[in-house]
């Protein structure tokens, strides 16, 4: 790795120290770093850090994930819920909602939901033994359509207590209510991602045009199949805590390759920092800019990606 990358990598190291001491610090209660450490406050400063932690971890899978589906379909557009898994994982955990199963196990429920519908889409896919590009982009989308009406469906047809508390899930939360889920949700997302960067070489090649990795020696249909499950099980993994936190994976990556360029052994190191700086910060402003209300972070996510992507999509055109 030359110098450069290298200064990027600490220089986005540093920015997301001090977002992360901001995240802390900042709140419905504003605490210098002196009186989060005192003993009446430690409760404060454990919550602070772990909703910190799950900024970062579930913004970092986010983004690979989308860089790793930008890669295997070489579509710019591609994001994380491509395969279904925010349609699966919701309609998982609204029909738990509706069912009146504790919501110990909504986590639970979205996850397999998430798995399920990923299933569902990759088996639409393939065709003769092959994973068809186009197929499996149109399928995700048929599979997300009908998964979201039944969502709509089932909100509309429950309780308002319910439908409040659900709604909130769908557009994304970074509350923190059960440690050992966080701590399971981050060994998941954390040893996906781990095993995503040892394909680096492969993420490069298949990016540039299957052909060209065949000639490499590229099994490129097997690499499909591993990446696809990495991709699944890390975006189910972040959606069963989370909830729903959309454009992270979509612009992230690009973001990434503007600073770092597309050669992915930097661009997923680099991108996780992006994400995780971008994560931490819409954090902080759900959580403050409203007081004493807060507002779902997928909502932040959304306002904020949505010019930032019509800036990013402009540039690459103009390029």
């Amino acid at each position: 790795m030359s110098s450069l990358p290298k200064a990027k990598i600490l220089f986005l190291s540093v920015v997301l120290i001090f977002v992360a001491i901001i995240a802390v610090i900042k709140g419905p209660v504003n605490l210098h770093l002196s009186e989060l450490f005192s003993a009446e406050n430690q409760q404060i400063l454990h919550l602070r850090l772990a909703r910190v932690i799950l900024a970062i971890i579930s913004a970092c899978g986010l983004a690979v994930s989308g860089i790793i589906l930008q890669a295997i379909l070489r579509n710019p557009l591609a994001e994380p819920y491509l395969l279904g898994t925010s349609s699966g994982a919701g309609l998982a955990a609204v029909g738990a909602v509706v069912l009146g199963v504790s919501t110990l196990y909504i986590p639970v429920s979205a996850f397999f939901g998430a798995v399920l519908s990923t299933f569902i889409v990759y088996s639409l896919s393939r065709k003769s033994g092959r994973l068809g590009i186009e197929s499996l982009i149109l399928s995700g989308v048929i599979v997300s359509i009908a998964f979201s009406a039944i969502i709509v469906f089932l909100l509309s047809t429950s309780n308002k207590e319910a439908m409040h508390g659900i709604t909130w899930w769908l557009w994304g939360s970074l509350e923190v209510f059960d440690y050992k889920l966080l701590f399971v949700m981050s060994a998941i997302v954390i040893l996906g991602m781990f095993t995503a960067s040892l394909f680096s070489r492969e993420l490069n090649a298949i990016s540039l045009g299957e052909e060209e990795a065949l000639h490499l020696g590229i099994n490129v249909e097997w690499f499909k199949k591993i990446l696809l499950f990495l991709v699944a099980l890390i975006t189910a993994a972040i959606i069963s805590v989370c909830g729903i936190i959309g454009f992270v994976g979509l612009i992230i990556p690009h973001m990434g390759r503007l600073i770092v360029g597309p050669n992915h052994k930097i661009l997923i190191p680099v991108s996780c920092l992006v994400a995780a700086v971008f994560m931490v910060s819409c954090d902080i402003i759900s959580r403050t800019l409203f007081l004493p209300s807060e507002v779902p972070i997928g909502v932040v996510t959304a306002i904020i990606g949505t010019p930032v992507f019509i800036i990013l999509l402009r540039k690459s055109e103009a390029d």
